[in-house]
């Protein structure tokens, strides 16, 4: 194997993060801002490669084995995910690869480059054996150290750049790629670099595709997101709230690829695909054009989907709309989310998107900061009564890079003491307390509200009638799984 200049590293703790969920049932996501970093780095004439350690289900040190092997100039490992809490828990297997490379091979340079490190760079080189840390979206970064030639003298100049200087820890300022040149550095994903036949998505993705998981790909049609809801930390690579997307006539090529490659299943990862109506509706008026038959899901809001939009998002093979309903309670879900949530009914949205034949994960969060155990059953309830193919229960956490950790971090909340604790679906996540309840009564609710949901006759009886009964013993099997947790004891 001929060694590369940057080889991009996607690090894998699956175990610990998702517990037995990992075996079966968790998705297993292309990396796609490693792939995204790869192609623009290659773009510019710079040999490189990508090392999905998740995907190959790699050990720690099977993984510093395989890095050795491609004997790179520079070790990216790239921190990400495509949910606000993915970022964090993934530096459970970033930070313990970092340790394993830098005690057997000290001379690789090693950058860490993602969400947590975008928005705690000084904790993160403080923290970690890494010689650098990206605060930003890292290609100006890693074109700049290659150019460098790794000579200390010129890393003032390189945008977004974390290193150490005489005991210090100093950064320099980030630039984000505009608008006008997104295509240029970020010309889509290095799909051949990633072993395509590894990923799958979820289980409950499948249900629209005769449960088969697999073949499975994951997409960015756009960056950033223009809202700033106190929980969520999106954002912290792109330097704030913001939206750019790359032209739909363009980005029709990668779904072509996609296409090629023999995939159906596809998320579009985008933060909000319904949002800018020329950008989402032109480019599913070309993938209807092109006759593709992919069944998609995509993140949207209550308060940006209109019915207007659903024949359109239907035909184009979008099966699947997240919604962010966050809290069946106006007060509290206005307390948190910057939007119009409050003059939107959301059993109406709901119901026009399944009467265009899409179906509606929602997302729930308990433990909002306002939340009271009544409250949350009142969430729950309302779950219940929209009876969605799938729900998320979620227990709010301050993850790194939200106002709410900054909040968290000034009036000294008890946070998670490690990087697996903010993952939802670890034996040692700790969600935060209410004004009015304690973070082990948020987690027990959630846990016992997830099984709630999913052991409904309601439910049970719509999935069968909709997706047969191989969905609903998919169902049954999930919930074979108990989640332990540390915080309730077990």
């Amino acid at each position: 194997m001929s060694s590369v200049e940057v080889l991009f590293v996607h690090p894998n703790a699956s175990g610990k993060i998702y517990q037995s969920l990992s075996k079966d049932f968790s998705a297993i996501e292309p990396p796609i801002w490693a792939a995204l970093l790869a192609n623009g780095i290659r773009a510019k004439n710079h040999s490189v490669a990508i090392l999905d350690c998740e995907a190959l289900r790699l050990s720690v040190e099977e993984s510093a084995e395989k890095i050795k092997e491609h004997d790179p100039k520079l070790v990216a490992i790239v921190v990400y995910g495509q949910q606000p809490s993915a970022s964090t828990q993934n530096m459970t297997g970033a930070s313990m690869l970092c340790k394993e490379l830098k005690n057997k091979y000290p001379d690789y340079k090693v950058i860490m480059i993602g969400l947590y490190p975008s928005a705690l760079p000084a904790k993160t080189l403080q923290d970690e054996p890494t010689d650098f840390v990206c605060q930003g979206e890292g290609l100006y970064t890693v074109l700049g150290l290659l150019e460098s030639g790794f000579k200390s003298e010129n890393y003032d100049k390189i945008p977004g750049l974390w290193y150490r200087q005489n005991g210090t820890s100093k950064g320099t300022f980030s630039e984000k790629i505009p608008q006008t040149e997104l295509q240029e550095y970020l010309p889509g994903m290095a799909w051949d670099l990633l072993p395509m036949d590894k990923y799958r998505t979820s289980n409950w993705h499948a249900f629209s595709n005769n449960n088969e998981t697999s073949p499975f790909a994951a997409i960015y049609t756009s960056l950033g997101c223009p809202y700033k809801c106190s929980f969520c930390c999106i954002n912290a690579p792109f330097g704030g709230s913001g939206f750019r997307y790359w032209n739909p006539e363009y980005m029709i090529g990668q779904f072509d690829k996609i296409a090629e490659m023999g995939i159906r299943n596809i998320k579009i990862a985008d933060e909000l695909f319904v949002l800018k109506k020329d950008h989402f509706m032109n480019l599913c008026k070309l993938i209807i054009e092109r006759g593709h038959n992919f069944n998609i899901w995509a993140y949207a809001r209550i308060d940006t989907v209109k019915e207007e939009f659903l024949e359109t998002l239907k035909k184009a093979g979008v099966n699947w709309l997240a919604l962010g309903i966050e809290s069946g309670v106006t007060n509290v879900r206005k307390d948190v989310v910057k939007g119009k949530f409050e003059d939107v009914n959301i059993r109406d949205i709901v119901k026009k998107i399944h009467d265009h034949g899409i179906n509606v994960i929602g997302n729930f969060i308990f433990g909002l900061p306002e939340d009271t155990i009544e409250s949350m059953q009142e969430t729950l309830n309302t779950s219940l009564e929209l009876n969605c193919e799938m729900v998320n229960f979620y227990s709010c956490m301050a993850y790194p890079g939200s106002a709410l950790y900054h909040t968290a971090a000034e009036e000294k909340w008890d946070l998670p003491d490690s990087y697996v604790g903010y993952s939802q679906h670890s034996y040692e996540c700790k969600p935060l307390p209410t004004k009015h309840i304690s973070a082990k009564e948020v987690l027990q609710f959630r846990d016992k509200a997830f099984i709630t949901y999913f052991s409904n006759e309601k439910y049970l009886e719509y999935a069968k009638d909709k997706f047969g009964q191989g969905t609903v013993d998919n169902i049954n099997n999930m919930l074979q799984h108990t989640l332990k947790r540390k915080l309730l004891g077990d």
